[in-house]
């Protein structure tokens, strides 16, 4: 009988799982056999190419088609052949190796059975089986909805770069900014996380059973297996690591985890001022007809795409700085808990996927409550005190700060205070005409012009 989503255990399987297909085919036990299968293809065809090893007869190009077939049409009814066999072997990788023993016998390459897996480790299979996932998933799936996140942002930041509105520092109104200058920053931090993400390319290694090439060295001593080595990992859209134990090093794997939670962690900061913007009012959302905010309060509609997001963002990080101080640490030459660890790389990337679409979603639903927004400027003239303050000092008046600290600390200003203020100052006409002719909505510096910018 067929598992109802509504049993699911994991929401990833179950409230999820619809808005979660794409990843279906990159994160899910299916798609972990289907990586795994496609090394040891390649690796087979690799070493059936080098002429240096005469016991292997090179495979035919017909022969070579046929089996990247077994991985590019990769099914269900496979995936669930090899857990069949892995039921007999206990053992993963073994299963993807005998199911393609099997599959070189129906295609009449009996011959080649005894090379399938040749020189390797199961780590040699699962550490490119991982780092291809992630290649694939970075520059497929995340590239789309980053560049899609990136574009939203760019375009908030254009329309309301003229949009005057306090800012607010430890939760106190400060000197004026604009909304699209706010939303530039934030595509700013993301563009830097993404150019990190960007510049760091997956890696790999096959090098036998403890990384130093020992029954490859056996087998011929005049082969460069290095170089085999390296060449074959590049041929896989690779980085190539040089040194290990058994296990892959995952250094560079961990660098990637590390920028992913960064970039998150900027995101849960973009959810959480939008958050904020709502509840002041800044901010309003628009409403879908039949939905409800509140099961007894009918007036509300409530941030949840932000709050949505942000859940999913630090759910997403607790898996990946669980992985990521997992990865880099292994007894000696090898145990297992690596990858124990590893096979929830999918829930950290899902809830980070699913994070991403919560915050578009968000973001497609804010506009800017200019009233609220104009009223809560008209009513704080004392954000100008900067302002005034700093010509003081042009005009090396003593003490200036501390002047206007006396006259305004912690005293709200209305417009007819603050001009008062300024008629009694003792500066340059040119400067009390500026100071005079100066408001919270103009007070804005070059937030326009960098919102403009991006």
């Amino acid at each position: 009988m067929l598992k109802d989503n509504l049993r699911s255990i994991s929401p990833l399987d179950g409230r999820y799982s619809k808005k979660l297909q794409i990843l279906e085919d990159r994160f899910s036990e299916f798609a972990l056999i289907k990586y795994r299968l496609q090394v040891e293809v390649e690796w087979l065809i690799f070493l059936s190419s080098k002429k240096e090893l005469n016991f292997i007869k090179p495979l035919s190009k017909k022969s070579i088609v046929n089996l990247k077939l077994l991985y590019e049409k990769f099914s269900l009814k496979d995936a669930k052949e090899i857990k069949k066999i892995e039921s007999v072997t206990n053992h993963d990788v073994k299963a993807v190796e005998l199911f393609l023993i099997k599959k070189l016998n129906s295609l009449k390459l009996s011959n080649y059975k005894e090379f399938v897996h040749l020189f390797c480790t199961s780590e040699d299979i699962n550490n490119l089986a991982y780092n291809l996932m992630v290649k694939d998933y970075l520059s497929i799936e995340f590239k789309q909805i980053a560049t899609d996140l990136k574009k939203d942002l760019k375009s908030l930041a254009k329309k309301w770069a003229k949009l005057s509105m306090l800012s607010h520092t430890h939760g106190q109104s400060a000197s004026p900014t604009t909304l699209g200058k706010e939303f530039a920053n934030f595509y700013a931090r993301l563009e830097y996380h993404l150019d990190l993400l960007n510049s760091i390319k997956p890696s790999g290694k096959i090098n036998g059973a403890v990384g130093n090439y020992n029954a490859h060295q056996l087998v011929s001593e005049k082969l460069n297996w290095p170089d085999l080595s390296k060449r074959f990992v590049k041929s896989l859209g690779l980085e190539w690591t040089k040194y290990s134990t058994q296990i892959e090093p995952k250094d560079v794997f961990s660098s990637i985890i590390s920028h992913l939670e960064n970039l998150n962690n900027v995101l849960i900061d973009l959810s959480q001022d939008n958050w904020i913007y709502i509840s002041k009012g800044y901010l309003k959302q628009r409403t879908k007809k039949n939905e409800v905010g509140s099961s007894t309060m009918p007036h509300k509609v409530n941030p949840i795409d932000f709050e949505n997001a942000e859940g999913n963002f630090k759910l997403a990080n607790s898996f990946l700085v669980s992985i990521k101080e997992k990865i880099q640490i292994s007894r000696l030459q090898r145990d297992l808990s690596d990858s124990t660890t590893l096979r929830n790389l999918g829930s950290a990337f899902s809830y980070s996927y699913l994070a991403i679409n919560s915050l578009r979603s968000g973001l497609s639903k804010v506009e800017p409550n200019k009233e609220i927004i104009s009223n809560d400027l008209n009513n704080s003239w004392e954000v100008l005190t900067e302002a005034v303050q700093t010509i003081l000092r042009k005009n090396k008046v003593e003490n200036s700060y501390e002047k206007i600290k006396k006259l305004t600390r912690g005293k709200s200003i209305d417009k007819n205070s603050y001009l008062a203020m300024i008629a009694a100052l003792d500066i340059k006409e040119e400067d009390k005409v500026k100071l005079t002719k100066l408001t919270p909505f103009d007070y804005v510096g070059l937030a326009e012009k960098l919102a403009k910018e991006i």
